[in-house]
C-alpha cells in the first residue's frame, strides 16, 4: 500500500497516492471500506497523525468520505460529476494563476470539444434538449444578466445533448468566468452575431444536420477566437 517514497516526498502522499491506485484502478470500489487507522499504521508503519494526513488529503480530493461512530470509518466515495467537475476547476483555475492563459488558448480547445460535440448532439438530441436550447436563444438587446447565463446554458445544454457525461464534465468548466468584461470591451455587433450563430446552430441540430452543425460551431469559435484570441481570460 505504501509505494517506494521519493526524497523529498512526505509520507502522507505516498501513502495517499497508494490509495488513490487501488481507488482509480477500480480496485477499491465506491462504498467499499479502507483499512482503519490503526491498520493502516500498521501495513505502511506510519504514524497515526501521518494517516490521517493521508486520508484528509483524500477527502480533500473527493474520493473518500469519513463517517463517525460505531459503523463509521472511511469509504471510496461515489462518483459526483459535480465534484469532479469542481477538481477540474480547481486545477485550471490554478493554471491561470501560475500561467497567462491566453482566449486563443481556450477557444482552441473549445474548438477541439465543441465541434465534434455539436456534431452528435445533432444525431443524439431529444426533444427535451431541443426546448433548452431553443430556451438559450436570447435577445441582445437584454440586460447581460440575462444575456451571459444563455450563453453559457446553449453550450452547456449541447455538450449534454451528445449524451455522454464525460464530455459534459470536461467542457463546463471551460467557460470564461470574465464573459461579462469581455462582452462590455466587445464591438456592439458581438451579441447579434453571437445571437445569430448560435441561432444557426440551434437549426443544424434540430434539423439532425450533423456536418452542418459542426460548420457552424466552428466558425462561431474562429469568430471569438478572433475577437478575444489576445484578451487574458479567467476560468
Amino acid at each position: 500500500m505504501l509505494g517506494a517514497r521519493t526524497a523529498g516526498t512526505p509520507a502522507y502522499q505516498v501513502l495517499a497516492d497508494g490509495l488513490r491506485a487501488q481507488i482509480t484502478s477500480g480496485k477499491l470500489r465506491p462504498g467499499d471500506r479502507l483499512p482503519t487507522e490503526p491498520q493502516l499504521c500498521a501495513q505502511s508503519g506510519l504514524s497515526r497523525s501521518t494517516v490521517r494526513e493521508a486520508l484528509r488529503l483524500l477527502t480533500s480530493q473527493n474520493l473518500i468520505v469519513t463517517t463517525r461512530g460505531v459503523t463509521g470509518g472511511s469509504f471510496v466515495a461515489e462518483p459526483s460529476p459535480k465534484k469532479l467537475a469542481e477538481a477540474l476547476e480547481s486545477g485550471l483555475g490554478m493554471l491561470v494563476a501560475n500561467g497567462n492563459l491566453q482566449g486563443a488558448h481556450l477557444f482552441e480547445v473549445r474548438q477541439m470539444l465543441d465541434v465534434p460535440a455539436a456534431e452528435l448532439a445533432a444525431a443524439r438530441r431529444t426533444e427535451a434538449h431541443l426546448a433548452d436550447l431553443a430556451e438559450a436563444m436570447f435577445d441582445p438587446t437584454d440586460e447581460l444578466d440575462k444575456v451571459l447565463p444563455a450563453i453559457r446554458a446553449f453550450h452547456t445544454t449541447i455538450a449534454a445533448a451528445t449524451g455522454n457525461p464525460l464530455l459534459l464534465l470536461i467542457c463546463e468548466p471551460l467557460f470564461p468566468s470574465n464573459l461579462r468584461q469581455l462582452t462590455l470591451d466587445a464591438p456592439a455587433d458581438y451579441l447579434p452575431r453571437v445571437d445569430a450563430e448560435h441561432r444557426e446552430i440551434l437549426a443544424a441540430i434540430r434539423a439532425g444536420d450533423g456536418p452542418r452543425a459542426a460548420v457552424a460551431t466552428r466558425a462561431h469559435l474562429e469568430y471569438l477566437k478572433d475577437l478575444f484570441g489576445d484578451s487574458p481570460v479567467q476560468l
